[in-house]
């Protein structure tokens, strides 16, 4: 679907379609009711429903995604949104929020209105069926941001009708959850869905894609059995697997490997973005030491307490997946040694989800927008996480919805890949609690995923209010997260302006 998604944005998704009274049809440009007659006219309609996700303000596209690890301990950023976010100084007119908010409804409306006119065209049943599963994937998608990060937004389900639904009071965070459950469930319904896709189609959503993304959910709503349930769903289809080289599964030549369960499909130059000069010129979100810390030496145990570990030389004997994420000073990358001012943000460079490699001198220099590598929504390692936190959360480490795979079982498989070694025998529930949010951070580091976890772990008022500094200890700035606000994002203020019956989140004014 990378090389073959048309964007064609039919006005039937803007135009109101009141009708004048001499009720005439327009015959320059479609609209609700002279659109939807062929297959492809429907395939267009779903398409322009998946294009939402590589909008630049959409909350999962590459760049935000990858810059919302600004809002946690793992990454700096010093002149957007984040920054402003992570130091408590956003209010409910920070422009995050509003676009956040908005090309969330944007996907919403899209999959809205394809859902209640597909029916309208002729064309194999099954594949409409399909199609049918996929929007409401996106759907589920879509909501996620507002249910996960808003605590509940206007649900909308039926095709756009401003009339309607442009005053619409918020609906509960357990309803939107609800809505969410009800489309992933439907959408996983009969096994429409393939587990696989080939050719033109790579890149849709899958049957696995369903299940990770509703284990996601429930662990976000801590309904561990659940999650664990859904996880196991996605690991019996025996369809993933971890890539075996860690750096290697970011690389532009790997797209769509075996360790990939939904990715957001870039194509240079129709669908693009720029985090390779972004984080390579340090223009986006740079790592702290407070994460390069956390990386346990190759013995399995924290640098402060390893034999293996030497202050002199901090970088050998690592986790390789600190080397495989961060660009270090004096080591190779791009062809050539790092120097101690390269990255003068934090004094460390951002390797993932950028093109380059360490030994290989870029024969093209990137410029702003040409950048096409996918960024992986969910992958293998991260069910197996998931899975492994809600069977500990639910059953502790020995037991749980499958004995034959263990938590421990779990998370070893992820760390072996990183050749680490297995987990200490014998951790008891808290302990191992410890240990999988450790993993959670390293594995997933630069993703975007640890500040959805700080949240949820409800960790982020500890971990954020303090101050951070760069490799040589040198203050750059602070954090500031109010516990008894920042918990939840406020409504923009945009939004109550243009819909005054939406009620604000607590501590953000009216």
């Amino acid at each position: 679907m990378k090389k073959y998604i048309i964007i064609i944005i039919p006005l039937f998704f803007s135009i109101g379609c009141k009708k004048s009274f001499l009720e005439i049809t327009p015959t320059d440009r479609f609209t609700q009711d002279t659109y939807w007659n062929t297959k492809d006219q429907g395939e267009a309609a779903l398409n322009a429903t998946y294009a939402v996700l590589v909008n630049s303000n959409f909350i999962y596209s590459a760049r935000n995604a990858v810059y919302l690890d600004a809002l946690t301990p793992n990454t700096y950023q010093y002149n957007a949104d984040e920054n402003i976010i992570s130091r408590g100084l956003h209010n409910a007119a920070t422009g995050k929020f509003n676009t956040t908010w908005n090309t969330s409804y944007s996907g919403i409306g899209r999959a809205n209105n394809f859902l209640a006119n597909i029916d309208k065209v002729t064309m194999d049943e099954a594949l409409k069926n399909r199609y049918k599963a996929e929007a409401k994937f996106l759907r589920a998608l879509y909501y996620l941001p507002l249910w996960n990060l808003y605590g509940g937004a206007p649900l909308i389900t039926e095709a756009t009708n401003f009339e309607t639904q442009a005053n619409l009071p918020r609906n509960s965070a357990a309803e939107v959850l609800t809505q969410i459950l009800k489309d992933l469930d439907e959408a996983a319904a009969g096994d429409i869905l393939p587990i696989a896709y080939t050719g033109a189609d790579k890149g849709r959503v899958t049957r696995g894609a369903v299940y990770a993304l509703k284990a996601r959910v429930l662990l976000y709503a801590e309904r561990w059995e659940e999650a664990a349930i859904a996880a196991k769903k996605v690991i019996d289809l025996k369809a993933y697997d971890l890539f075996p080289d860690y750096r290697g599964l970011f690389y532009l030549e790997n797209e769509g490997n075996q360790e990939v369960i939904f990715d957001i499909q870039y194509k240079f130059p129709e669908f693009s973005h720029s985090l390779d000069v972004s984080l390579d010129q340090q223009l986006g979100t740079a790592p702290l030491p407070t994460l390069v810390n956390d990386y346990y030496a190759t013995d399995g145990k924290p640098i402060a307490s390893s034999a293996v570990y030497n202050a002199a030389k901090p970088y050998e004997n690592r986790d390789s997946r600190l080397q495989a994420t961060v660009i270090i000073p004096g080591t190779i990358f791009k062809g050539a040694v790092v120097t101690d001012i390269q990255y003068p943000s934090t004094g460390y460079g951002h390797k993932k989800y950028t093109i380059f490699k360490d030994n290989e001198k870029p024969t093209i220099v990137p410029t702003s927008g040409t950048s096409e590598l996918n960024y992986i929504l969910i992958r293998y390692a991260d069910v197996l996480l998931m899975y492994a936190e809600a069977q500990n959360e639910a059953f502790g480490p020995e037991s749980g919805v499958d004995k034959g795979l263990t938590v421990t079982d779990a998370v070893n498989l992820v760390r072996k890949r990183a050749k680490m070694p297995n987990l200490p025998a014998g951790l008891n529930q808290l302990q191992m609690q410890a240990e999988l949010r450790h993993e959670r951070r390293i594995e997933l580091a630069g993703e975007g995923l640890y500040y959805y976890d700080i949240r949820r772990w409800k960790i982020a008022d500890q971990v954020l209010n303090t101050d951070i500094y760069n490799i040589k200890g040198a203050r750059i700035d602070n954090r500031a997260f109010d516990a008894a606000r920042d918990y939840l994002w406020p409504i923009p203020s945009i939004a109550i302006q243009n819909n005054p019956v939406l009620n604000q989140n607590p501590k953000y004014g009216k």
